[in-house]
């Protein structure tokens, strides 16, 4: 196959940017992003520069991550078609007015017409990170498509390649000035910032998070923040697979080397697990891995010396006991799968989000310490895994938060592309994916319509205020309590009179049923006494 050329990289004039955000605000005010058909063209035509530019896209990833063709499809451009091709689907529904009818809407002002209309905020901003160049730079986008709205795309300056093949397939295929590519770094970012946005999408670094949304607060901008967090894995002494266990996170940690915002940062395992643990880690690696992780053609490489030196720094600082992996090479920006067992909350290896093919084992004697550990940890963090008993499961559910999680595996629960994905506190704000894309970017505008005939029945609304047209309206409208001023439950007259014509049922369905059984039994009884 003739070998791929990929443009250099080269960051956008600043002076330049007004006029992109503004052209992008003008498209918007030309109505044409609010038809529906026009919609669906921008994500047909999405959909095929991605199959179109895929050698190119395949090319960059390898160029900027040394990423395998089989990830970059699979998790990057055949990902993002998925989600053109969903949003096709289902873009009529989703852009549908919504009619509102009880329980949101009393029977007395049921005539008002009340619905919910689905309207594009406007002109957005979205900030890809470098892990995954494509896809999380390009789903959002999709979204932003999908609701109506024009948008200026920032991709990440570490992935330089991906950025101007995506500047290219954009600005050359979908329609121009209502779609643009920024590239550069902290200027440029500042100088976007500095624009006024209907909403900015940000997807990468806590750190960096807090600065957009303090930009953005400054002009009232709305923004979703995709950060990351230092994500906890529960093994307790009732983990039905432990060799499962182990394979799936180490898979959790090699997929993309690590770079993954949902990948576990540590692991509590019952003390009586650990030793067992690490030599099925040990043999799920020489399963992926039967060459060593190094000479694989299949895992990634961090995507900078500084990240490298980062991740590095954390292996170097800490105090505890690598079990598995260790080789470091800096010139390939190479760190093998590493575990490291730990024994302080303090270690490094606790305290910072590793966002690279390293984890730590920390050992608890409980479930209660090891939620205890895991809150003092991270609060919020994005995910959480648990392998334990359905009982033990839930509870971990139940005990800590986070944005997802999954049970008995490795982030499954942001492997499917159609349901809702999002962090909590600070390890992000909103959520995107599947409907919730084109929810991210849509202003549901509430309507209502007052015939004229209505005029006697809102009468009450006007001076000179009359107090018995208000109680009339209170007693067509209100709904008496059925507690007391402690909270408690007061069984009234209703109840009773439900329970003996229900024949105990609190459902109508319920008590049709049983007197259908009643009547039944009695048809029969007398049918065959008259026999």
């Amino acid at each position: 196959m003739a070998s791929i050329t990929l443009p250099e990289y080269q960051a956008t004039a600043l002076e330049s940017i007004p006029k992109i955000a503004s052209t992008a605000r003008g498209q918007f005010r030309t109505h044409k992003t609010k038809n529906i058909e026009w919609r669906k063209v921008q994500l047909r035509k999405l959909y095929w520069a991605l199959e179109d530019y895929k050698p190119q896209l395949v090319a960059a990833l390898a160029s900027d991550l040394r990423k395998s063709k089989f990830e970059s499809l699979f998790t990057e451009v055949d990902w993002v078609k998925k989600d053109c091709m969903f949003m096709l689907d289902h873009l009529d529904n989703f852009t549908k007015d919504q009619k509102l009818g009880a329980p949101d809407v009393p029977l007395t002002f049921s005539m008002m017409n009340f619905r919910v209309r689905k309207e594009p905020l406007g002109t957005v901003l979205v900030i890809g990170p470098y892990n995954y160049p494509v896809q999380l730079l390009l789903c959002p986008v999709v979204g932003a498509i999908a609701a109506g709205c024009t948008v200026v795309i920032k991709p990440s300056e570490l992935t330089p390649a991906c950025a101007m093949v995506v500047k290219e397939m954009i600005e050359k295929c979908l329609d121009p000035g209502s779609f643009s590519v920024v590239n550069g770094s902290i200027p440029e970012t500042n100088a976007l910032m500095n624009e006024k946005w209907d909403k900015v999408f940000f997807t990468g670094s806590a750190q960096v998070g807090t600065i957009i949304a303090k930009k953005a607060a400054e002009t009232l901008t709305p923004v979703v923040l995709e950060l990351g967090g230092k994500n906890p894995a529960f093994i307790t002494k009732n983990c039905p697979n432990l060799a499962l266990a182990a394979r799936r996170l180490l898979w959790g940690k090699t997929h993309n080397n690590g770079q993954v915002c949902m990948s576990q940062n540590y692991v509590l395992i019952d003390k009586s697990l650990v030793d067992t643990f690490i030599e099925f880690l040990k043999l799920a690696y020489k399963d992926m891995f039967p060459r060593g992780a190094k000479a694989s053609d299949d895992i990634s490489r961090i995507v900078n010396k500084r990240h490298f030196l980062r991740i590095k720094k954390m292996l170097d600082d800490s105090k505890g006991k690598i079990v598995m992996g260790g080789e470091v090479d800096e010139d390939e920006l190479y760190i093998e799968p590493t575990v490291v067992l730990v024994n302080d909350v303090k270690d490094s290896m606790m305290e910072e989000e590793s966002f690279g093919p390293v984890f730590a084992i920390y050992p608890v004697n409980t479930l209660d310490e090891a939620l205890n550990v895991a809150n003092l940890v991270h609060r919020t963090p994005l995910s959480l895994y648990t392998f334990g008993s359905k009982a033990e499961n839930e509870r971990v559910i139940n005990e800590m938060t986070s944005g997802g999680a999954t049970i008995n595996d490795s982030f499954f629960h942001g492997s499917v592309n159609t349901v809702p994905f999002g962090g909590v506190g600070d390890s992000g704000w909103g959520a995107y994916r599947g409907k919730a894309s084109f929810d991210a970017f849509t202003h549901f505008r509430t309507i209502a319509e007052t015939p004229s005939w209505a005029e006697k029945l809102i009468r009450v609304r006007y001076m000179p205020y009359d107090f018995s047209a208000l109680n009339f309206l209170n007693r067509l409208t209100e709904k008496s309590p059925n507690f007391d001023r402690n909270g408690k439950v007061v069984k009234g007259l209703g109840y009773w009179i439900m329970l003996i014509f229900g024949l105990g049922g609190k459902s109508a369905k319920g008590a049709f049923l049983r007197w259908l059984v009643v009547v039944g039994a009695h048809f029969i009884y007398t049918n065959r006494l008259g026999r």
